[in-house]
Parts: C-alpha cells; structure tokens; sequence
C-alpha cells in the first residue's frame, strides 16, 4: 500500500468547511445578541468548530477501512444511544432528542446518520456483485430501519426522512431497478398518505400550516415563517448590515440561531450574502461528489457520496422552509446553524470523504 501522503489531502473542501464554520459562528453572534439565555452560544460553536476541524485531520489520517470494519460495535453501540433516549432523553418540540451532559446536550440522532452511510457502504461493497432483486434491496432497508426505528419513536420525523433519503441516493448509485423505484414510490406514497393521522399533533400541524397557512395566520401558528419571509425582503440586495437586522436584533425572527439562520443571513448580508453562503455550501458538496468519483472502492465512494446527499438534502431543507417551499422541518443549515452534535456530525463526515481523498486510486485529483 501507497504511505500516506498529505499532498493528496482536499485542502479546498477544508477551507470551504471552514469558512463556513467561521461564518456560522459570526451569524450566532449577531442572532444571540443581548439575550441573556442564549449567552455564550457563539463562543460554544467557536470550540465546536476547532474541535471538528481537529476530528477532520485525525479521521483523515486513518484509512476509512478501518471504520468499516468495526461496523457492529458502532452500530450496536449508536442504537443503544437511540434506544435509551427514548426514555432518559431532554424533550424539545415534542420529541426526546438529547442527553444532557453538564452544560453540554449530546444528540445521537445526528451521529447516527453517519452510522448509517458506513454501514450502506459496507454492505454495498460486500453486495456489489449480488444480483439487484428484492432480496438485495430489503437487507439494505434492514440496516437502515435498525436504527431508523428509533429515531421515529422519539418521534424524529425530519431525520427519519434523512435517513430514508440518504439510502435512496446510495440504492440509486448502487444500481437498482427501475421497476423497485416505482415500487418503492408507491409504498412510501401510501405510508405518507396513511400515516399522517398517526403523527403528533405538532406535526401535523406543521404540514396543515404550509397547506392552509391563511387559516391559522391570526393564531399565530405560521408567525415563524412570516417572519423569515419578512427578514428576507427587508435584506435587499446587500443587506441591513450585520448586527443590524431589524427582524433579527429585535427577535420576531424566532429560533433565528438554529432553523432560521439563512433568514437572519439574507437580512443582514442580502441577497449577495445568502447566494454566497449557497456557494460555499454547494463547493462542500461537489468537492465530496469529486471525491466519490475519485475513490479507490465501492465503499469509499459510498461514503463520499452519501456525506454529500446528507449535506445537500439537509440544507436545501432548511433554505426551502426559510423560503416556505415546504413545511417547516427543523433540520439546520449545514455548519451554519447552531448546534454542537450536528456540527460535529458534519465533521465527522467530512473527515472520512478526506480519508477517502487520501487513498484515491491513481488518476489525477
């Protein structure tokens, strides 16, 4: 094997990570400012932030492999964090989500969906030569919906829908039949269909909201929304400056640190600031589909590409909500957002799509 060579590191995705790590931490600032509750969140994403960068260069150094390796003792050991948050987990908008550690909140949820690309990546490079019949298929699903299965009882449906997106993404690159995706359209249609009478009340609302926005304007049940909407208008082209929103500074943009940061964004920085964060966002994506392209096996690229369906899914989600293209989801804009386990996450993600970097086969990078 080829020692390794840091020449071979995506300098260009690091610093892409980072700028827009840097960037989100600057906008939590200017979103938190003067509320004495939200106090030091900026400074918590800042060591958040050097952490990951620090996890990116560790994980970058070990070979990927080896993670795929040990996939049973990860796997086992996230679902036993999933299971037991259903019953010791800190509530937050209907469902349990978190373990509080100290000051810190640890939420596993996110972790667990990097869990789920290494172990589609795995047994896609296992099963790569399998025939692509319904057999093949449903053990994929298996893997996913081992813990999957949690996260819906929590009841997480945003991240349920993350991870169901993720294994599409990754099924379609591994070459499934058309007649399965029309299959799979026409079971997930009538599960969506079915199952909207079982979800929680808060979340049913949320898609009534969206559909019937008018009928509940006056009770204040889309205030969230409108807000964003108005944060993004009043930025213009170049924006209200920042630490300057009128939205933002003077919170009627709720949640702004988290689910509605592009808005606070758009406001202070305009549309100039918002396409640029977009930009930013989309170099990260395309330097992970590059590295997939590049990889030297099948789970290699799997990795790479399954880091990029999760960062490109998740923050088209939070812009369209921001943009009320669809119901609001709670997912964060990806290393802007507030949040030291999805930040982590990410960067965890990031770091194994530089391992596969690192190891490319022999063609030019």
């Amino acid at each position: 094997m080829r020692g390794l060579s840091w020449r071979n590191f995506d300098f260009l995705l690091f610093g892409a990570v980072i700028l827009a790590s840097a960037f989100g931490a600057m906008m939590i600032r200017s979103a938190i400012a003067g509320n004495e509750t939200l106090a030091g969140y900026d400074t918590r994403q800042v060591y958040f932030s050097l952490a990951g960068i620090a996890v990116i260069l560790l994980l970058a150094s070990i070979d990927y492999r080896y993670w795929l390796s040990i996939h049973w003792p990860i796997y086992i050991g996230i679902m036993v964090f999933l299971i037991t948050l259903s019953g010791l987990g800190q509530a937050a908008f209907g469902a349990q989500r978190w373990f509080q550690v100290g000051t810190l909140f640890l939420q596993p949820t996110e972790f667990a969906k990097i869990v789920i690309i290494l172990v589609l990546a795995r047994y896609f490079e296992k099963s790569q030569n399998d025939p692509r019949d319904l057999k093949w298929l449903i053990k994929s699903l298996l893997w996913v919906w081992g813990l999957v299965i949690w996260i819906l009882l929590q009841p997480n449906l945003s991240n349920v829908i993350v991870s169901m997106v993720i294994w599409a993404g990754l099924v379609w690159m591994s070459g499934v039949r058309i007649k399965q995706i029309v299959m799979l359209g026409l079971i997930f249609l009538v599960v969506a269909v079915v199952g909207f009478r079982f979800l929680q009340p808060y979340q049913q609302a949320r898609v009534l909201n969206f559909v019937q926005p008018d009928q509940n304007a006056r009770q204040g049940a889309v205030y969230n929304v409108q807000q964003a909407l108005i944060a993004i208008g009043s930025g213009g082209l170049f924006g209200e400056g920042y630490g300057h929103g009128t939205q933002t500074q003077l919170r009627f943009l709720k949640v702004r640190q988290t689910d509605f940061i592009f808005s606070a964004t758009a406001e202070e920085f305009g549309m100039v600031g918002a396409i640029i964060i977009i930009l930013i966002e989309a170099l990260i994506i395309w330097r992970c589909i590059r590295a997939a392209q590049k990889a030297r096996d099948v789970s290699g690229a799997m990795i790479a590409m399954g880091v990029a369906i999760l960062l490109f899914f998740q923050g088209a989600a939070n812009i369209a909500v921001n943009l009320n293209l669809i119901p609001v989801s709670g997912l964060p804009l990806p290393f802007i957002s507030y949040g030291g386990s999805g930040l982590m996450s990410l960067m965890i993600g990031v770091g194994l799509v530089e391992s596969v970097v690192m190891r490319h086969k022999e063609l030019e990078f």
